[in-house]
């Protein structure tokens, strides 16, 4: 008789089992997933929407900016030369040194009618680097020198084809080919053959260095690497950090979630325990689950991702002007996405792993669940951590200005006010339980429940208040800079308002003015463009027009930080009429009218005018009325001579007058006109039309104005501070309560032996619906009340040492989106739960088999 080894049995270690043994927890852990999946689509479906997003927001945000090589074609150096004698030397130069070079010529060129320019480009199709930033899409590329062939969106606002006679001024092109630039489709151009570009503006020239350093070859030499170094935070980083955020969220929910689902199993874990499993064992069981519900989570919802990014594709297309490939994605975003997905459900499940191996085997076989251990934990390493936010952020304040310095301190400022309110959460629990000391039974059980199970609920509590945090934070950050009246932020116009300058107005371009450098000058008298706007309003189905008159005057604030901004216009009778302002409303003395809140009670305001509205006065606007921001360093002086400069000027608040950037909002008065002898001259005409003009009234306009050498204005897409507060309300509300949904049902399925009880005992179904809707409102009202405190510990210590927004830009408070998120959402919450709780326990007389 002979017998055989088939296989050699694995080795069993002397006190855990060995491999065989965590092979089997883990075999067991995916049948127990597999039946009890519907237990965790919670979890789950918070994933799968995360990585879903994204996918999607990470594909969006990087492939929305051009991409890191467009300018650079094939070539990894570009010199960048601006026209002159000395041109051709340096592109022979470059020649010498490197070999291949492909020269591109612009002449930039303004569209009639409009502020935009098209560049005339010469461009060789065949150039040995710049083929990849020419598409012909149909026709072909021009052969000689009376050929263009244009962009579609040349071609639509010239009205012309493939074949048609394009006339610019005093030269004549033949259409030859509709063209683009796939790296930048929003690059409007018409292509010649090379030479044809007489006065270049500037001058590409690509060529390949052979990895030497840009600044070894000249400071106008860039690399694509140079060119993306400028911006530290970059999107994939931006959608890395947001996308951490989110995972942690998930991780405070999970956290309930797996603690739940870990006392279900109570019975057989203790079964598995009582086999001979170790506690390393029992917690491998928890901690499998948590990555199988990661790992299912982050593929499903990767897949779900892509099949979203397919389908949007084209759109992103349109608005980010390039081509996207279909699987252009950034995996180096994706990849740590799905492994944070696995990570936050591991550790989300080794709390409750570990808890769940401290209960004793029979309490186990038994399914009681060990009582909740007191937790006494001190505020001390929260509160110091929020010292260390604000330093942090002090410090990204005081680096630059305008929030560009400092990148790692903001990230560091940014985590530690993540970990202190996450600290923090547990303790408001009971802050909050020991103010309802007095309150009825029913909201005192509900808070003692939430105080003696804040494993759970203090996570919970934690993801409320950091989804608080980002929403109140852009309220905060929104209010400040579109509360500051200096330098004015908003939309310029109202949507049913257009603005017609002058050839010489705002508008006209400078030295690119509509007739562009290559047609013959427009001119006109004042009457025949009055005329021009009388007609583009007929045209709008209106008759107010009201001419706009400026001064050689403007505001100042004589002191560091933001400057004025703006252009300022002169208070006519036909503007103070035009908006319904009285002479008897307007105060004799003033100097200056505005609708700018704050502005008349601002000290250390300066109207200047005369010699030093030029900018010869060392402090003064040395860019005119455009203003812009003084550096903060406290090397500016700003004196106010007198003859040019009046101090302290009388401003009056008018809130009858235009909001819009562009619009009237600060006018000077005629009082001043006539004292200070200043002359005014006509700028253009502001048309309030009855209804928003559409996208063909608005191309007929601007053709109209053209033909006058004139341009229009209409409103463009920056968002008010309404719209940007309503939409951070909104999301903060959205998410908030999406969160307790989803905790408020685990936190009070733990205490279902105590609901039992006390229906037994006579509780009324409005007993258990008062205990959700405390539950829930508890849970709200600390989320709301720590995120706001943690948001304005970041907004205070930003701005306290910021030169350009200090301390006092915060006094414009959101006072009633912050009502709405503090007190509405948690009512809302409250509401919910007192409608939606009280259904009757199903099982009474014994707690039911899981």
């Amino acid at each position: 008789m002979s017998t055989a080894l088939h296989g050699r049995p694995a080795s069993a270690g002397t006190r855990n089992g060995g491999v065989p043994a965590r092979r089997a927890v883990i075999r067991w852990s995916w049948r127990m997933f597999r039946r009890e999946w519907r237990q965790q689509l919670l979890v789950l479906a918070l994933i799968v929407i995360a990585l879903a997003a994204t996918v999607l927001g990470a594909a969006i945000a990087t492939n929305t900016p051009p991409p890191a090589n467009a300018g650079f074609g094939t070539a990894q150096d570009m010199a960048t030369f601006s026209g002159g004698s000395k041109l051709a030397s340096q592109i022979a130069a470059l020649q010498q040194r490197f070999g291949r070079v492909d020269v591109i010529e612009n002449q930039a060129v303004a569209i009639p009618g409009s502020i935009n320019t098209y560049d005339l480009r010469a461009q060789n199709p065949n150039g040995p680097f710049g083929q990849p930033m020419l598409s012909l899409l149909s026709g072909h590329y021009p052969a000689g020198p009376g050929q263009a062939a244009i962009t579609g969106g040349l071609a639509a606002t010239f009205n012309l084809k493939v074949g048609d006679l394009w006339r610019q001024g005093t030269t004549s092109r033949q259409v030859t080919g509709i063209v683009q630039n796939p790296q930048s489709l929003l690059d409007e151009f018409a292509l010649v053959v090379p030479g044809q570009v007489t006065t270049p503006t500037v001058v590409t020239v690509l060529f390949d260095a052979k990895g030497l350093a840009p600044a070894k070859i000249g400071p106008n030499v860039q690399t694509p690497k140079s060119a993306a170094a400028s911006n530290p935070l970059n999107p994939e980083t931006i959608v890395l950090a947001l996308a951490t955020v989110g995972m942690l969220l998930i991780a405070l929910v999970a956290i309930g979630g797996f603690t739940v689902l870990a006392q279900r199993r109570l019975r057989s874990l203790g079964m598995l325990g009582a086999l001979g499993a170790t506690d390393r064992n029992i917690r491998l069981v928890v901690r499998a689950n948590g990555v199988l519900v990661g790992v299912v989570g982050a593929l499903a919802g990767t897949v779900l991702g892509l099949v979203a990014w397919l389908a949007y594709r084209p759109s992103v297309e349109s608005s980010a002007h390039h081509v996207i490939g279909a699987f252009a994605l950034p995996w180096i975003v994706i990849g740590p996405a799905i492994a944070l997905a696995v990570v936050a459900t591991y550790f989300a499940a080794s709390r409750p792993a570990r808890a769940i191996t401290r209960i004793p085997l029979v309490a186990a076989l038994s399914g009681r669940p060990a009582p909740p251990k007191q937790v006494h934990r001190s505020a001390v390493p929260g509160v110091v951590l929020l010292v260390v936010a604000a330093a942090l952020f002090t410090y990204t304040g005081k680096t630059n200005g305008n929030g560009g310095g400092g990148p790692i301190a903001l990230v560091g400022g940014f985590v530690a006010l993540i970990v202190a309110v996450i600290l923090l959460a547990p303790i408001c629990l009971t802050l909050l339980a020991t103010l309802g000391g007095r309150a009825p039974i029913a909201v005192r059980l509900a808070l003692r429940d939430l105080v003696r199970y804040r494993a759970r609920s203090g996570s919970a509590l934690a993801a409320i208040s950091l989804g608080m945090l980002i929403a109140v934070l852009v309220c905060v950050l929104t209010a400040q800079r579109y509360g500051n009246v200096l330098d004015y932020a908003g939309p310029n116009v109202a949507s049913n308002q257009v603005i017609v300058y002058t050839p010489n107005g705002p508008g006209s371009g400078g030295g690119n003015r509509p007739n562009g450098p290559s047609t013959p000058a427009i001119t006109s008298t004042p009457q025949s463009q009055a005329a021009t706007a009388q007609s583009i309003a007929a045209a709008l189905g209106s008759h107010a027009v009201t001419e706009l008159d400026q001064t050689s005057a403007t505001l100042q604030h004589a002191a560091a930080g933001r400057s004025w901004s703006g252009p300022v216009y002169v208070a006519t009778p036909q503007l103070l009429a035009a908006f319904g302002i009285k002479a008897s409303d307007v105060n004799p003395d003033a100097d200056v009218l505005t609708m700018r809140p704050g502005l008349s009670g601002l000290s250390l305001m300066q109207l200047v005018y005369g010699a030093y509205f030029g900018g010869k006065g060392q402090g003064g606007p040395a860019n005119g009325p455009g203003g812009g921001n003084a550096p903060g360093n406290g090397a500016a002086s700003y004196p106010c001579p007198k003859g040019e400069c009046v101090a302290n000027p009388v401003i009056q608040e008018v809130g009858a007058l235009p909001s819009g950037t562009s619009a009237p909002n600060t006018v000077v008065t005629e009082h001043a006109i006539h004292t200070l002898g200043l002359s005014t001259s006509i700028t253009g005409w502001l048309i309030q039309a009855p209804h928003p003009p559409t996208a063909a009234q608005i191309t007929q306009a601007r053709l109209t104005a053209a033909a006058a050498g004139m341009t229009i204005e209409t409103k463009n897409s920056a968002p008010s501070s309404a719209e940007i507060l309503n939409w951070a309300t909104v999301f903060g509300i959205a998410l908030a309560l999406g969160i307790l949904a989803m905790s408020v049902g685990l936190i009070r399925s733990e205490t279902a032996s105590d609901l039992r009880t006390l229906s037994a005992t006579g509780a009324s179904s409005s007993t258990r619906r008062i205990l959700t809707a405390t539950t829930a409102f508890a849970l709200g009202l600390g989320g709301a009340l720590l995120g706001t405190v943690a948001a304005y510990v970041a907004a205070v210590g930003y701005a306290f040492d910021n030169p350009l927004d200090g301390l006092s830009e915060l006094s414009n408070v959101p006072i009633t989106n912050l009502l709405i998120i503090i007190v509405g959402m948690p009512t809302i919450a409250g509401a919910a739960g007192l409608l939606l709780a009280g259904r009757e326990p199903p099982a009474i007389a014994h707690q039911p088999l899981e």
